[in-house]
């Protein structure tokens, strides 16, 4: 494998009508990085995800993917180069089962691989094993985040982006979540985490970013992060 990171976004600048929400972020992953996307609401984080997944258009910037130009592509296409996206509110399909929703999903990754079976998936992810004739509706959140990560695995993928990872989930349910995440960055796949819990996201990820009105006002490792007590007070709110 070569240094090409998968994403490599410049310069971003992205509206929702006549709203500036990105204001010329650079956002890049690499080969095998964990890195969280942190600040507090209508920062812009889901802004740019949605704008790395094609579901909002840059006004200007860059996007590339592999070394690939996929600024303005479509969502299908940027699937198609190995980004999974586990988005806000999950966007499982509640009338297909537990089995269909994951089955559905299984394809060979970018370069044939196959290290993410149904087998592993459901060992990874106990509880739905438990659950595979119930529909998605009938799943609990947690149930159903596991399921959407679950499914976005079954793809294969060489990112996996996963916003609001544990958002409202009781505790115990967040802490099989961290587990997962922790078990995905050891699995080789670079991850993008959004979540608010900067003390679970910091250990795990190998690099950080902070959002604040659509600027990057922070980028640096988990240790940097936690020596700037400051700095998460003033932008995060702790």
């Amino acid at each position: 494998m070569n240094d090409t990171p998968w994403i490599d976004a410049r310069g971003l600048h992205t509206y929702y009508g006549a709203s500036h929400i990105l204001h010329g972020v650079d956002f890049t992953v690499g080969q095998g990085e964990t890195i969280g996307l942190m600040g507090r609401n209508g920062m812009g984080k889901s802004t740019l995800l949605k704008s790395l997944m094609g579901l909002v258009k840059p006004r200007s910037g860059s996007i590339s993917m592999s070394g690939r130009d996929m600024t303005g592509k479509p969502p299908y296409e940027v699937a198609r180069l190995g980004i999974a996206y586990v988005p806000e509110g999950r966007g499982i399909f509640g009338n297909l089962s537990v089995v269909e929703n994951l089955q559905m999903a299984a394809r060979a990754g970018t370069r044939g691989q196959r290290d993410w079976t149904y087998d592993r998936v459901l060992e990874t992810f106990p509880r739905l094993k438990e659950r595979l004739g119930h529909g998605g509706q009938q799943l609990s959140g947690g149930e159903q985040q596991m399921l959407t990560i679950g499914r976005a695995l079954m793809t294969n993928p060489d990112v996996l982006i996963l916003d609001e990872a544990t958002e409202g989930l009781a505790p115990l349910i967040a802490r099989e979540i961290w587990r997962i995440c922790s078990l995905i960055k050891e699995s080789g796949i670079s991850s993008v985490i959004v979540d608010k819990n900067w003390k679970h996201v910091t250990q795990i990820t190998d690099r950080n970013v902070i959002l604040v009105k659509g600027q990057v006002v922070f980028e640096g490792s988990s240790q940097a992060l936690q020596d700037e007590p400051g700095l998460l007070e003033q932008h995060l709110g702790v």
